[in-house]
């Protein structure tokens, strides 16, 4: 029996060896096969004019009081958030992950756990901004996660209805926001919708002038092929304002590779190839354009392993270097929970390791804007 025994172990060591073997070499793959939508896509009807008066269609705006994700703080932090600097508009990354038989192209706006994981986003993500101003949080029929893994038309086509919603919430929150300086931040999709937002309804006009800084995380951005059609410039160090910052974050050994070849096949925002040209790259330790800073430097990441206890900030634990390929290297895997995706891809964890540093970030580009 004990001879049998250990033949069981040792088989079950062998299939798990051999699953993990198959997800390394094929994962993006398999994932593929199981976040694309099979049906048809179906154009989704445009939202009433005034639906973004409405403040049940925000995650977070100044008027929601109670159960603001966007107010809140992790534990030991001091600095209460502000309202009356600047106006800062943040737009949520992909909560709609589905698989096949119930997967739709954009997801309902009646979508509970999607809403929910969404807040949970605006919580560790939008919270870092609120020492600088009110946060705006728009809830959006997202495009599924899916339509970043195809090539179908469908894909494209969910994306752009997904653009709809943001560009209606974003002109509702400049109505509400006639003056003053304004901080747009938005993480994956949200970052994919944030540049096409800086394209056609920034640059070139009067309210580009009142941009104190961009942050579009989580997507890759082309400094000779994106950013001369944006209106605004790569941010090169921590006190400089008006400029965009954006980082992709992977462990090492880091396989960027799907992430690469997706941004070399997408079209440019100027119509030039994106081959052969360098990923936007900041570091967000030392907020410059480039370079390297040890962990020691890292002001705090949120650690959220642990849901019976309260999220604290850990300092000096990750540390930030910009790779050649134009991603972030962020040293050893370090345990940030269950979410990390295949080649050491932490992209899910962008605002999270570096949480306190985004925060000092944007009050320092804040008040370099605030000075001109």
């Amino acid at each position: 029996m004990a001879r049998k025994f250990l033949y069981v172990v040792a088989g079950l060591i062998v299939l798990v060896i051999a699953a993990l073997l198959a997800y390394r070499i094929w994962g993006m793959q398999m994932i593929r096969a199981v976040m694309v939508p099979r049906e048809a896509f179906a154009q989704i009807q445009p939202l009433p004019a005034n639906a973004y008066d409405d403040a049940g269609m925000w995650i977070a705006r100044p008027d929601i009081r109670k159960d603001n994700p966007a107010a809140w703080l992790p534990e030991g932090v001091k600095d209460a958030p502000a309202s009356d600097k600047a106006a800062v508009f943040f737009i949520h990354p992909t909560s709609y992950i589905t698989t096949l038989g119930d997967a739709h192209w954009n997801m309902h706006l009646d979508d509970q756990d999607s809403l929910t994981t969404a807040r949970r986003f605006v919580q560790n993500q939008a919270s870092a901004f609120n020492a600088v101003g009110a946060i705006w949080a728009p809830r959006y029929r997202q495009a599924n996660y899916g339509a970043f893994l195809t090539n179908k038309p469908a894909g494209d086509q969910s994306l752009a209805a997904a653009y709809r919603d943001v560009a209606q919430a974003f002109a509702a929150f400049l109505k509400a926001n006639p003056q003053g300086p304004l901080i747009l931040a938005a993480h994956s999709q949200g970052s994919f919708h944030l540049l096409r937002l800086l394209r056609e309804q920034v640059a070139g006009k009067p309210v580009a002038d009142r941009i104190a800084a961009v942050y579009a995380v989580g997507w890759p951005i082309s400094v000779e092929a994106d950013l001369p059609a944006l209106g605004l410039p790569a941010c090169a160090r921590r006190q400089q304002s008006h400029c965009i910052v954006s980082w992709q974050s992977y462990a090492e050994p880091a396989d960027p590779s799907a992430a690469i070849e997706s941004f070399e096949r997408k079209p440019s925002f100027t119509g030039r190839p994106h081959k052969g040209t360098h990923m936007l790259c900041t570091n967000p330790i030392t907020g410059a354009f480039n370079g390297a800073a040890p962990a020691s430097a890292n002001r705090g990441t949120l650690d959220a392993r642990d849901a019976g206890k309260p999220t604290r900030l850990v300092a000096g634990v990750v540390p930030a270097r910009c790779d050649t390929s134009g991603v972030l290297m962020i040293g050893e895997p370090v345990d940030m929970g269950p979410f990390t995706l295949p080649g050491n891809n932490y992209h899910v964890y962008d605002y999270a390791l570096f949480w306190a540093d985004v925060r000092e970030d944007a009050k320092q580009r804040l008040a370099a804007f605030l000075k001109k």
